[in-house]
């Protein structure tokens, strides 16, 4: 029984140790467990997180497709605005040379009225001065049809003398 007793001994120290591996098994186990609920929990987590970069990462696309479309616009715009603003400075240049002609044209019909009014004051005076020359050559024949009246009263007798003077201013007088 000895034998027995040291192998009864044995046994039971086997059934510990057995019992020990078990209950550290056991201990393993929910150890185990609880590493995998954990992991499991922030497997969770991960996924939600990918799904939250995911939804991320579709705004920031949607937000750079907006940046693109509006940077398109903006040098859609800046394109018109080069092209307007070509326009506008051709068309300021012509408003500007039609300026300068309005000008030259007023200038031009100013000069051409000081000269028409110097040209109708010219013959203003002109007309004066004719009628001038006009009545004092009225006169003049008036004085020598009185002469020639008077020398005709006297007979007709008229010298040479002073018949070529009536000639000479005769002559004068159609000039």
């Amino acid at each position: 029984m000895a034998l027995s007793s040291s192998f009864q001994e044995r046994l039971e120290q086997m059934e510990s140790t057995r019992n020990q591996r078990l209950s550290l098994l056991q201990a393993e186990k929910e150890l185990q467990t609880s590493k995998s609920q954990m992991l499991a929990s922030k497997l969770v987590n991960i996924r939600s997180m990918e799904q939250r970069c995911l939804v991320l990462v579709h705004k920031i696309a949607f937000q750079d497709f907006k940046i693109l479309a509006l940077k398109s616009e903006i040098e859609s715009l800046d394109a018109k605005y080069d092209a307007y603003s070509q326009i506008f400075r051709v068309l300021k240049s012509e408003v500007e040379e039609m300026e300068e002609m309005e000008k030259e044209k007023e200038r031009f019909y100013q000069v051409k009225g000081l000269d028409m009014k110097a040209f109708s004051e010219n013959v203003d005076k002109f007309v004066k001065e004719s009628r001038i020359q006009v009545k004092e050559l009225r006169n003049r024949v008036n004085e020598l049809n009185s002469i020639f009246i008077k020398l005709q009263e006297n007979n007709g007798l008229l010298s040479n003398s002073e018949i070529a003077e009536v000639e000479m201013i005769k002559s004068q007088l159609l000039l």
